[in-house]
């Protein structure tokens, strides 16, 4: 494309309509709050709703929380390309704009919050209650140290957070599911189904003798289109990217060095110290506590006539970071064995014990150098990529094929003889030398031979790629696809012969015939299942049969064909259960509960979505790429 936009502005009237061109670009960027130079938006931030700008660091900072929650879910680190694939990235953005669009509305409506009831509302979530019912400050510093929090942090965001809720709350109040809504949902979720049932497969198809040569031209005629060959097309390409270019074993130690000396600092390991910590309302209590302690009293004992258990006491192998920064000072002060004087925090007061010092551990170079290479590799392949890429770039604009530049500048590329757009080849096997992830194929099927297409990025880097030529789709005739055809034409018989036989079945059945008759006449059991709802799997029966029976009244027969049309199963409804409507039962007053939640967020949505487009909100899709790792 570049290439073409250079040749089309060689002369006068390109250059006129190219500046036209360019300048309604320029003025629809601005339009759409593409350009930052007219929006005030600065590279480090990643969206500004009104007044309020998130930051790249601040979006870095939640959605790297965010994950790192998730991964404690799944029980293993999740990828940034496993998070994109999710849809992550776009619902923590889109979390976070609506939070800040409610911050913004909080200013402008003049709602506050005070120390002291962002206080009560602290202590009075159940999730920080201790045995005795009432606010442990322990636990609330072990809560939330382990999803990440400081003190500060958390009180921050839940004055935040607070404000929030007094607009979301105003906004979902009142909300009730009608009756007659529960009721049905009720019974669609809960009613119970039973059937008896048969399998009919190949067995019960019978003999199918071979077709004569007339009866197989006959249905390949009629069939032709099935077994026409694909359009084909031969293709060339090669990939230059940091992976296939880079190679750490020619990086040499001194280089690696530097880069170790660098980061010395920060490939080094924290102090750490294993400390015990209890926390009480005020100094005096405090004060005596301590005054036990140094008199021989050991911080288990203390903690369990405080109701406390013993991982509430000891915080483990902290480093300083991960404490209150007044808490960190004083116990990263102390000598081991020491315990501390009163240390005031946010909730309470502290005493904390060091019972053991870990030192920091300095980076060692030799079980680093790997690692450190690969990097320097990785590094040094992407700026070989972009000179590579500005070469081949030059070498197609200069009429070079994709092969002819490849050669010139030491490249292998690679030729596919003939592919087709499901990526098989001639034989139906799939062609193994295009690489995983890498969409050549169906690129190569959206163009044409001779044309100058655009590079694919790919892992870094990039793909070019030719179409040397084009296969036409033709009918095929009979003799190269026999086999084929005589295959397909044996699995209709069978399935014809399968559903009139199950017709005849269903007939039989409906005038009062009994299925184990039935079943008995063709050597085939009968089967049953019970109990099951309709988002059920009972064990041998196929989602469609399932579906199909709550379409059938009770005493109802019917047949539904599976495994396309090679099995057919006969099937007989024998109970329905309809369920009893109970509004006080569990079931019931949970999905009321869903309901509410469902139309409460439906009208938060609307209401924060209004908020959005009223107060104008706008995305810096770069920043956002560099923090989610989409531009790698």
């Amino acid at each position: 494309m570049l290439r073409g936009i250079r040749k089309a502005s060689s002369n006068w009237l390109g250059k006129t309509i190219m500046a036209v061109v360019m300048g309604v670009l320029i003025v629809s960027f601005g339009i759409w709050g593409i350009a930052d130079i007219f929006k005030g938006f600065g590279q480090s931030t990643v969206a500004k709703i009104g007044s309020t700008e998130i930051s790249l660091n601040e979006f870095r900072q939640i959605y790297t929380d965010r994950l790192q929650q998730i991964s404690r879910q799944f029980g293993r680190p999740l990828t940034p390309d496993q998070a994109r694939a999710f849809g992550l990235d776009r619902q923590v953005l889109q979390q976070t704009i609506a939070e800040a669009a409610l911050d913004e509305e909080a200013r402008r409506l003049g709602l506050g919050q005070s120390d002291e009831q962002i206080r009560q509302v602290i202590m009075n979530d159940p999730n920080f209650k201790g045995v005795g019912g009432s606010f442990d400050a322990n636990r609330f510093q072990a809560v939330i140290r382990n999803f990440g929090y400081t003190e500060q942090r958390y009180v921050a965001e839940q004055r935040k957070v607070s404000l929030r809720r007094q607009i979301t709350g105003t906004i979902g109040a009142g909300v009730e599911p009608p009756k007659t809504i529960l009721d049905v949902l009720t019974r669609f979720q809960n009613e119970q189904r039973a059937i008896e049932f048969v399998k009919l497969d190949a067995a019960q198809a019978g003999q199918i003798d071979a077709p004569s040569p007339e009866t197989l031209a006959a249905y390949f005629e009629d069939h032709k289109v099935q077994f026409r060959a694909p359009e084909y097309r031969k293709i060339s390409f090669v990939v230059v990217s940091p992976e296939e270019i880079g190679k750490w074993t020619e990086v040499s130690d001194e280089d690696a060095r530097k880069m170790f000396e660098q980061r010395k600092d920060r490939l080094g390991t924290p102090e750490k110290r294993q400390i015990q910590q209890i926390v009480f309302p005020n100094v005096a209590d405090a004060q005596a506590a301590r005054e036990r302690l140094v008199g021989g009293m050991s911080f288990e004992d203390l903690g369990k006539e405080r109701g406390l258990s013993a991982s509430d006491v000891d915080l483990g192998l902290v480093t300083k970071s991960s404490l209150a920064p007044a808490v960190g000072d004083a116990a990263f002060a102390l000598p081991a064995g020491e315990i501390s004087q009163p240390i005031q925090g946010g909730l309470g007061v502290a005493i904390v014990k060091v019972d053991k010092i870990e030192p920091g551990k300095q980076a060692d170079y030799a079980s680093l150098a790997g690692d450190i290479k690969r990097e320097v590799a990785t590094e040094r392949a992407r700026v070989k990529v972009a000179d590579l890429r500005d070469k081949m770039e030059d070498e197609r604009g200069g009429g070079s094929s994709v092969i002819d530049a490849a050669q010139k500048l030491g490249l292998t590329a690679v030729t596919i003889e003939a592919v087709d757009r499901s990526g098989r080849a001639p034989n139906g096997q799939p062609v193994a030398n295009v690489p995983q992830g890498l969409d050549v194929v169906s690129q190569a099927f959206n163009t044409d031979v001779g044309v100058d297409n655009d590079a694919i990025s790919f892992k870094g880097g990039y793909v070019w790629y030719d179409v040397l030529g084009i296969t036409p789709s033709r009918d095929r005739n009979l003799d190269e696809v026999r086999d084929q055809v005589e295959a397909r034409w044996r699995q209709d018989q069978i399935a014809a012969k399968l559903k009139a036989k199950a017709t005849e079945m269903v007939q039989k059945l409906e005038s009062g015939g009994k299925l184990a008759d039935e079943a008995a006449a063709i050597g085939a059991k009968v089967e049953t299942a019970s109990g099951f709802k309709r988002d059920d799997s009972p064990a041998g029966v196929p989602g469609t049969v399932v579906a199909a029976a709550f379409r059938t009244a009770k005493d109802g027969v019917g047949q539904t064909a599976v495994s396309g049309g090679s099995e057919v199963i006969v099937f007989r409804v024998t109970d329905i259960v309809e369920p009893a409507i109970d509004a006080a039962s569990e079931d019931v007053k949970k999905l009321k509960d869903s309901l509410e939640r469902a139309q409460t967020e439906e009208q938060v949505a609307s209401y924060v979505n209004k908020l959005e487009t009223d107060i104008g909100t706008t995305i810096n899709q770069a920043a956002f790429a560099q923090v989610t790792g989409a531009n790698q």
